[in-house]
């Protein structure tokens, strides 16, 4: 028989922040988060081929982390692109505040971290690069605003990375070739594809 003393033991435990290491693009990192946000414990799969293929190139000012969760995207891309200023925006208020914490644990000082639904709140300016680990169950009709916003806070020349789960990849295919009027496939994995368009 569990005691009651145990299970608030247990319960207390399960409250307080989970503290994971990784290794991404050659640096190592230190992330908290919680129970409820996307990956809690590792960071998942298409996050890590996402990380591994995107291209950050010398002198790029801005980048934009849409859905950034506790932010294992931005904040690697932040360290890799120090002159860069670096957003990273999320719905979910909780994972926002991870983000904002977990910025300032790996001294990445180029992040602002705010709550956005999607582009609801982004200011209005472009970005050099727009990268995203799009949820596959947010419908597709939100997924077709979703690539058309990104086309218009792109630069001229910008670039939007997103990876999805292999199943959608004919789906991103199709639309961001609509929007974008190009399209590439830059990886796909075993579960996951990374996608690449430029704002011509």
């Amino acid at each position: 028989m569990v005691s009651q003393d145990s299970l608030v033991f247990k319960l207390s435990d399960l409250k307080k922040d989970i503290i994971f290491s990784a290794k991404l693009r050659g640096r190592d990192f230190t992330f908290h988060s919680t129970w409820g946000i996307f990956s809690p414990t590792e960071i998942d799969e298409g996050t890590k081929l996402l990380l591994e293929y995107v291209e950050i190139p010398a002198g790029i000012s801005s980048i934009l982390d849409l859905g950034c969760g506790y932010g294992a995207l931005g904040i690697p891309l932040a360290a890799l692109a120090p002159q860069a200023e670096v957003h990273l925006i999320d719905k979910d208020f909780v994972a926002v505040e991870f983000a904002k914490k977990n910025a300032e644990l790996n001294g990445a000082k180029n992040c602002k971290t705010y709550l956005s639904n999607m582009f609801s709140n982004v200011p209005d300016r472009k970005f050099d690069c727009i990268v995203s680990n799009l949820p596959a169950k947010v419908g597709k009709e939100l997924l077709r605003i979703t690539l058309s916003d990104a086309k218009e806070h792109l630069t001229k020349g910008g670039s939007l990375y997103v990876v999805t789960i292999s199943g959608l990849k004919e789906f991103i295919k199709r639309n961001l070739t609509e929007v974008f009027g190009n399209y590439e496939k830059v990886k796909q994995g075993r579960t996951y594809t990374v996608a690449l368009a430029r704002r011509e």
